[in-house]
């Protein structure tokens, strides 16, 4: 599986949110490869990703996607993540 976290330029909250989810997939049992990347390398990175995480001010820019988009509010809210991302992957 594969997990791409997207911010502007892909260095920042999506690191930040990358080892977030990665903390949150290990306690749920879920192996999953996560990629932080920038906004406007999305359509090449998250091409065959199932999942992406990002904030509100980015899901108009990711554009066509077969994966799930989840807006996450706090990045360092391991339990937001983990709400949205079991909901997600089931």
């Amino acid at each position: 599986m594969k997990i791409v976290t997207i911010c502007g330029a892909g260095i920042g909250s999506s690191g930040i949110l990358k080892v977030n989810a990665e903390r949150v997939l290990a306690k749920l049992d879920i192996e999953a490869t996560v990629i932080a990347a920038d906004i406007g390398s999305v359509q090449d990175v998250a091409a065959d990703a199932q999942v992406i995480l990002t904030s509100a001010e980015f899901v108009a820019a990711i554009g066509t996607t077969f994966a799930d988009v989840i807006v996450i509010e706090n990045y360092f809210d391991t339990n937001e993540l983990s709400t949205k991302l079991e909901a997600a992957l089931g």
